[in-house]
C-alpha cells in the first residue's frame, strides 16, 4: 500500500515541444519557433499573394484636428529601422514596413483623413456626449464607406482628454467602433495618446506594423501542423453573453470560425439564442445553451468550415469552452456533427488555483535540489485524471532567446490551464499541445504567447462587444474586424 506521500503525488510530468510557426505556404524550410524573427528573417506567410494584389497598405485616419501631424509622424516612423532597448532578449530589430513585410505603408488620400474637434464637447449632433461621439464615429465610417476602395484600415485616435466619453459604466467607444466597423465592413485600428510617447519604438513598430498587415488582409504566419495531429482537425472556440435589459435578459454566443488544423479561417459566428435564459443567477454563474441552440450555432460554423474546405468535414472536431459543458450541449453537438467521427468537448480553465515550482540540482553530492530562478518551463503538463489535466502555456521560454532562459512578463508565478474533457477519447497530451500551440496565433500583439488559445481570446473578446453593442446582428464576420 502507498504511503501517504507517495498517495498524495501527482503522475509524473510531459514537457511538449514549443510549437512551431509556419512562413511560407509551400516552403517547410521557412519555420521558426520565435513569431517576430521567423517574420524578420522569412517575411509574411502571406508574402506571395498579398503583394500580388496589392503593393502598398494604405492607412485613413480620423481622430482630433490638433493631433493630425502627430498621427501622420507615427505611421511615417512605422517605415523605419528600430532597434530595441528593452525587452532585447525576445525583441529583434524592427527593420521598417516595407522590408518586413515585402509591401509600402502608404497614405490614403486626403479626403480619407477626417478631423474632429479638438475637444469632445465640440463634436456636433444631438445627446450627451456619448450619442455625439457615436454619431461622429457612425459619419465618419459612412464617409469613408463611400471611398472604400482609396484605403486598407482606418487609424482612429481616441485621446486620453476624451476618457470620460469614450469609456464609461455603459459605454465603452472602442467597442462600438469595431461593431460599427463591422456594419460597413471596415478594419480599425484604435490609438491612443500613450502611442505618441512610448518609449520602446521597436515594440511599438512591431506590434501596430503587424496588426496594420493583418487588417489589410495580410497573414503573417500560421501553425505548423503538431506530430499525432490526425489529418484534417478543425477547433471550434464558444464564449456567451448577456445582452439586453438585466431584467429580461437572453445569450447570445459568440463562435469562433471553426480554426483549420493550421490556425487559418479565423472568422465569427455571431448568434442570438432563441431559447430564454430560466435562471438567471445559474446563467451568470455557468453560462450555458440549450441542446437546440447549441445544434444550431455549431451546424453554422461546420458550414463555415465546409465553405472552405470544398464542402468536405473534417475528420476530427475540438471545441473549447471556457465552463464546463453541460448535458444537453454536448448532446446538441453531437447532434450537428453526426457526420464528424470524431469529437472532443474541452473545458478550458484559466482560474486554476495550482502552481508549481522548477527544482534543479544545487551542483553538490548530497545536496537536495533547490528552487530554480525562473519558473517551470512553458510546455509542463501534468495529467490529473483521465479526463484532466494541467499544462503551462506561460513559463520559461528559453528556445525564444538567444540569451538563455526567457520568461515572458518576468513577474509572478505562472498559474496552469485546466484543461477538463467532457466528452471524447483522445490523447490528452495532444489536447494540451494543441492548446499549447493555439496561444501563439494571436496577430494582434507581439509576444510569443497569449495566456489562453486564441479560440478562447478571440471569442471572449466578439461576445463582450456583443454584450456592449446589443445592436450588432447575430451574422459571420472576419476576425480582423474586431482585433
Amino acid at each position: 500500500m502507498a504511503s501517504r506521500a507517495h498517495a498524495s503525488q501527482l503522475p509524473p510530468f510531459t514537457l511538449l515541444d514549443e510549437p512551431l510557426l509556419s512562413f511560407s505556404p509551400s516552403d517547410p524550410r521557412q519555420q521558426h519557433l520565435h513569431p517576430l524573427r521567423g517574420l524578420a528573417k522569412f517575411g509574411p506567410y502571406s508574402k506571395g499573394s498579398f503583394s500580388g494584389y496589392t503593393s502598398e497598405v494604405r492607412i485613413a485616419t480620423v481622430g482630433p484636428e490638433g493631433a493630425f501631424r502627430r498621427r501622420g509622424e507615427l505611421m511615417a516612423s512605422l517605415r523605419s529601422l528600430h532597434r530595441p532597448i528593452d525587452r532585447t532578449e525576445y525583441v529583434p530589430d524592427y527593420p521598417g514596413f516595407e522590408s518586413l513585410f515585402g509591401v509600402r505603408l502608404a497614405s490614403a488620400p486626403a479626403a480619407q483623413h477626417i478631423k474632429w474637434p479638438d475637444s469632445v464637447s465640440q463634436l456636433p449632433g444631438a445627446g450627451d456626449l456619448q450619442s455625439r461621439l457615436v454619431q461622429a464615429m457612425e459619419s465618419a465610417l459612412r464617409q469613408l464607406d463611400t471611398a472604400r476602395n482609396e484605403f486598407d484600415v482606418a487609424l482612429v485616435h481616441f485621446p486620453d482628454s476624451w476618457a470620460h466619453a469614450t469609456r464609461t459604466k455603459t459605454f465603452d467607444a472602442h467597442d462600438v467602433l469595431k461593431a460599427m466597423g463591422a456594419k460597413y465592413n471596415i478594419p480599425t485600428q484604435v490609438l491612443n495618446d500613450r502611442a505618441f510617447t512610448f518609449p520602446y519604438k521597436a515594440q511599438l513598430a512591431w506590434r501596430l506594423g503587424i496588426a496594420l498587415y493583418v487588417k489589410a488582409a495580410g497573414t503573417p504566419w500560421k501553425l505548423v501542423p503538431l506530430k499525432g495531429i490526425p489529418k484534417d482537425t478543425a477547433y471550434i472556440g464558444l464564449a456567451y453573453a448577456l445582452r439586453g435589459d438585466q431584467r429580461d435578459a437572453h445569450y447570445v454566443t459568440c463562435c469562433s470560425q471553426v480554426f483549420d488544423m493550421d490556425g487559418g479561417g479565423m472568422q465569427f459566428v455571431a448568434f442570438e439564442a432563441r431559447d430564454p435564459v430560466v435562471d438567471l443567477a445559474e446563467a451568470r454563474r455557468n453560462p450555458f445553451l440549450s441542446r437546440d441552440d447549441m445544434r444550431a450555432v455549431i451546424a453554422r460554423s461546420l458550414g463555415l468550415y465546409q465553405g472552405r474546405n470544398g464542402g468536405q468535414l473534417p475528420k476530427r472536431l475540438v471545441i473549447h469552452k471556457t465552463t464546463a459543458f453541460k448535458e444537453q450541449e454536448i448532446e446538441g453537438a453531437f447532434d450537428a456533427l453526426a457526420g464528424v467521427p470524431e469529437i472532443e468537448c474541452i473545458e478550458v480553465g484559466a482560474a486554476s488555483c495550482w502552481r508549481g515550482v522548477w527544482l534543479i540540482k544545487s551542483g553538490q553530492r548530497n545536496t537536495p535540489t533547490k528552487p530554480s530562478g525562473y519558473p517551470v518551463p512553458r510546455g509542463t503538463m501534468v495529467i490529473r485524471s483521465g479526463n484532466s489535466a494541467l499544462v503551462w502555456v506561460a513559463g520559461n521560454a528559453p528556445q525564444a532567446s538567444p540569451k538563455g532562459d526567457y520568461y515572458q512578463g518576468g513577474k509572478s508565478i505562472p498559474k496552469p490551464l485546466q484543461l477538463i474533457r467532457h466528452a471524447g477519447s483522445g490523447s490528452l497530451e495532444l489536447i494540451a499541445h494543441e492548446a499549447l500551440a493555439m496561444t501563439k496565433m494571436d496577430w494582434n500583439n507581439d509576444a510569443l504567447y497569449d495566456p489562453v488559445p486564441v479560440s478562447i481570446l478571440y471569442s471572449k473578446k466578439l461576445a463582450r462587444t456583443i454584450a456592449n453593442v446589443p445592436e450588432l446582428p447575430g451574422n459571420v464576420y472576419p476576425y480582423r474586424l474586431f482585433m
